[in-house]
């Protein structure tokens, strides 16, 4: 296993990190599998392993904390906080109010006494940014978390709370969580530099691309499996955008077949040979499909493969916009791009 820093925390990490969404109600209900991923992961090197509170409703931050036990103190433990965790309004987003109570039960749920890597899951546009970077600077100096960082911020938003960070004293986000991978590539436009001018690490998820690039069924368009059943639309054959995705998968499945491995080997091998990623995240729902991702950890790619993997799919595209992860409400809401009606008559 490979090892880099942690942006300029001091921390050193492992190239690939253990992921735990699928753990618990939304992916495998069985807490003895759950803890044979996450002992193999160990074994294999791995010492940077993710998590989120609303990963089935908690159970995911319970089942990795009760499967971790003695090896605690050996794991770089980052958790996420901002997405509801219940019927009440203020029990979400990126408040002070609500950080502060969220990373008690975080902490109570993992059973420690504190987290390495606190991250915002998603920006919240309800909230100013200061009020987050102050709420998260307490945590650290109350000892609470080491360090805090943020996920699928666009790049703009990263600057400003560096710019924010800077002229309140607060500390400042050290690492970022964005979606990457082959079929995926927006962040290497903005992002990724961005990072690198803060001097943050880089923790990518999704390397397999929502499910697409599992293997030669998924580039032929089946989608079995927990991911598809969550999200239908993003496999649907009819829209173009998935289209162009299963055509560049098709083509992938076959250049990792020129080079003697398969699909997944090769997409994770892409997403960890960026000098900016700091980590991979792996999600696997099943042991097997942990030990199948490491069989890979070996591959290191050449720059003619890298050059055909942008021939496939060029640098900084998105074939997918919802791919990104988080839209701007300007996106989403109408009325922010538009006038009010009475702002838009023409005055005689």
């Amino acid at each position: 296993m490979r090892y880099r820093p942690l942006g300029g925390t001091g921390i050193q990490v492992s190239a690939y990190c253990l992921g735990t969404m699928m753990f618990g109600a939304i992916g495998n209900t069985d807490r003895a599998a759950c803890a044979r991923i996450v002992h193999t992961a160990l074994d294999a090197g791995i010492n940077l392993v993710d998590t989120a509170d609303m990963y089935s409703a908690g159970e995911a931050e319970q089942i990795l904390g009760e499967a971790l036990g003695a090896r605690r103190d050996d794991v770089v433990l980052a958790t996420k906080a901002h997405f509801p965790m219940g019927e009440d309004r203020n029990r979400r987003g990126n408040s002070r109010r609500w950080l502060t109570r969220a990373v008690e039960e975080s902490l109570r749920r993992l059973g420690t006494d504190w987290i390495d890597l606190y991250q915002v899951h998603r920006p919240d546009p309800a909230t100013e940014i200061e009020e987050t970077l102050g709420a998260l600077t307490d945590l650290v100096r109350q000892g609470k978390i080491r360090a805090f960082g943020c996920s699928s911020f666009p790049a703009w938003q990263v600057a400003d709370a560096h710019r924010i960070a800077e002229q309140r004293g607060h500390h400042r986000f050290r690492t970022e969580q964005p979606p990457y991978s082959i079929l995926a590539r927006g962040i290497e436009r903005e992002l990724l530099p961005a990072a690198r001018h803060y001097g943050m690490g880089v923790l990518t998820w999704s390397p397999l691309a929502f499910g697409f690039l599992t293997g030669r069924r998924a580039a032929a368009g089946e989608q079995p499996g927990a991911r598809a059943a969550l999200t239908p639309a993003r496999f649907d054959p009819t829209l173009p955008e998935n289209a162009a995705k299963f055509t560049a998968a098709a083509q992938l499945a076959d250049l990792a077949e020129e080079l003697g491995r398969d699909l997944p080997h090769l997409a994770v091998a892409f997403a960890a040979a960026h000098p900016d990623v700091t980590s991979v995240i792996l999600g696997p729902r099943t042991p097997e499909q942990l030990e199948h991702l490491l069989a890979g950890s070996d591959l290191l790619l050449d720059d003619d493969t890298l050059d055909r993997i942008d021939a496939i799919a060029p640098p900084g595209i998105d074939l997918f916009r919802a791919d990104s992860a988080w839209q701007p409400p300007e996106l989403t809401t109408p009325a922010l791009r538009r006038l009010p009606p009475a702002e838009r008559a023409v005055s005689p």
